[in-house]
């Protein structure tokens, strides 16, 4: 008889961790994709939060318009990117320094108007940069309510 209810326990665990792993799996096929502008928003929002503060320089400022936005799929295809429909992608790349490492990377803007005009920035102008104590080479020049550029 206990061997009888030692199975039943048994079959009822693996039952659960069935339903479970059914549960798991039609979750994670209904439910929508986060989409590339959400994760890049959520990337500036937690580098906004958690980010060190270093001195940088502007490098390089690159408009790209619309149509040829479009097709070559924009410019970083590693990192995603807020997409504005109709709109160019303004592109600013950056140096920074940490310690005595020398970073350059760069920023996709493209509808960030309200904390930076792109027709105003130069090249060589000095910034602030954001970055990632746990990971320098991810960093912003610019985020939703921040912003590096002088």
């Amino acid at each position: 008889m206990n061997h009888l209810l030692a199975q039943w326990k048994l079959l009822l665990a693996a039952a659960a961790i069935a339903v479970a792993a059914l549960t798991a799996l039609v979750y994670s096929s209904l439910r929508s994709p986060v989409r590339p502008e959400e994760v890049e928003r959520r990337r500036r929002l937690h580098l906004n939060q958690i980010g060190r503060i270093a001195d940088g320089q502007v490098v390089e400022l690159v408009e790209q318009p619309a149509e040829h936005a479009a097709s070559r799929g924009g410019f970083l295809r590693a990192k995603a990117r807020p997409r504005v429909s109709g709109e160019g992608r303004k592109l600013v790349w950056y140096s920074y320094s940490i310690s005595g490492v020398i970073y350059q990377t760069a920023q996709d803007i493209t509808g960030l108007d309200s904390q930076v005009r792109f027709e105003e920035l130069v090249a060589g102008q000095p910034a602030s940069v954001k970055y990632d104590p746990a990971n320098p080479s991810d960093s912003i020049l610019v985020a939703d309510d921040w912003s590096g550029l002088r």
